[in-house]
């Protein structure tokens, strides 16, 4: 087995790796990073001393590959299975492309920043910050709210990078700002997500670790 993936089961930008892996059946050796932990975080920071996962490994083209989106283009050009992620059309592909980074930019970032702030000590929070990054969200689940009225998955009929980028975004993201009635379409397209045998074993082995999440329902 050539490839190894570095990572945690909680952390949303790993979900998009773990995601496109199952959806193609990729085999892959699985390193749980503990950043808590002495020994561990030593060990990862020997592979990519950024020190931020996931970061792939693949000893048979001696590649060290950093960044969700980088490795999961990695995946669809060296690893190619059933599931066409990255479409051959070069249009197409920027679309998807897009999908990818505006998942990621829109909706994750803003997302975690919500959660960054709870993790804050008393007297460091960032009240503004929190405000802009909610309205941030809201604008995007309008933006998503239209785009999926006549779409299956993000970029059209077929199921892409994008959607794997979507999946975490949207699943975290309705945590700390839930979707409300205004957003039937992008609740809509959450719940598709969710039925991808992918997404499913990605939430059930993060399952042991949702009690590290610092945002309850109720708290939002």
């Amino acid at each position: 087995m050539s490839l190894t993936l570095y990572y945690h089961p909680l952390a949303s930008f790993c979900w998009k790796t773990l995601i496109a892996l199952y959806e193609n059946e990729t085999p892959f050796a699985p390193v749980i990073v503990d950043l808590g932990n002495a020994e561990s975080k030593a060990a990862f920071l020997k592979v990519w001393p950024v020190g931020k996962f996931p970061v792939l490994r693949d000893t048979a083209r001696d590649r060290t590959i950093p960044e969700s989106t980088i490795i999961n283009e990695y995946l669809a050009q060296h690893y190619p299975g059933k599931v066409e992620l990255l479409p051959a059309d070069r249009d197409t592909a920027l679309q998807v492309r897009l999908g990818d980074r505006f998942y990621d930019h829109y909706v994750q970032e803003p997302m975690q920043k919500i959660v960054g702030d709870r993790l804050r000590p008393s007297g460091k929070t960032d009240p503004y910050g929190v405000e802009l990054a909610r309205a941030e969200i809201l604008s995007s689940y309008d933006i998503i709210g239209a785009e999926m009225a006549d779409r299956q998955w993000a970029t059209g009929d077929a199921y892409t990078l994008a959607d794997c980028a979507a999946s975490p975004a949207l699943f975290y993201a309705n945590k700390v700002q839930p979707f409300g009635d205004g957003h039937k379409n992008v609740a809509a397209y959450l719940d598709r997500l969710m039925q991808r045998p992918s997404f499913i074993r990605v939430i059930e082995e993060a399952g042991p670790y949702f009690k590290l999440f610092p945002i309850k329902p109720e708290e939002n």
